[in-house]
This record gives C-alpha cells, structure tokens and sequence, in this order.
C-alpha cells in the first residue's frame, strides 16, 4: 500500500489495540550510523509509561535543539526496532508532505505526558 492509498477498513476494536500516547521530547540528537538521516530521541510519557527512545527520519524540517519540549505523538505498543546500532522502542508518528519529508503530527494544544489518543 502507498503512502496515499486509503487503509482496508478496521473494526473499533483493532483501532484500540494500537496505543498512541502523548509525550514530550527530552533530548534530540543525529542517530550516527543510519542510513537516511534520522534523529534520536528521548520522550517523556508520563509515569505510567516513562521514558522510552525513538528514532525519526524528520531532518528535513526539525534541527535537534528544535524538538526539545516539542509534544509529539507515538505508537507505545510496537515491538522495539532495531535501527543500526540504536534500538528505537516507540514509533514516532508523522505525514510526509508534498516532497516526501516527515512532518510530526503534534497536538494543537498541551496535554498531560502519557494521555491517550482517544
């Protein structure tokens, strides 16, 4: 499937079963190693969940200084990934705009670290 072809149609149920949470970058950094270039980052996801890491392909349109405080959503039920020699544990989400560059989906105003996309 493309990245512009609408999904098969799902139940209610297999959309809960995928955990999109909220939380906010702590630290971002260059992933050395990738092969496209891709930022590490540290998110904090509230107590219940903490802090997990997360690789991001989102060079084109975020320098690193950039994303810290930035809220982000991620898939927080995936396996982990290995990415080279980092091992992403979070899937953070975004939309490829007209040129095929990640843009982060965010939220358009704060919500406590950790709420659940509902």
């Amino acid at each position: 499937m493309s990245s512009s072809e609408a999904a098969d149609v799902i139940s209610f149920d297999d959309f809960l079963k995928v955990d999109i949470r909220i939380g906010t970058v702590l630290e971002a950094a260059p992933l050395e190693g990738a092969r496209k270039p891709a930022y590490r980052m540290r998110i904090d996801f509230g107590e219940e969940i903490g802090i997990k890491v997360s690789s991001a392909q989102i060079t084109a349109h975020y320098q690193p200084d950039s994303l810290v405080g930035r809220q982000v959503l991620a898939v927080v039920n995936f396996p982990p990934r290995q990415i080279g020699k980092f091992m992403s544990q979070v899937l953070t989400l975004g939309f490829a705009d007209k040129d095929g560059a990640i843009v982060l989906a965010s939220p358009e105003r704060a919500a406590p670290n950790g709420a659940r996309l509902v």
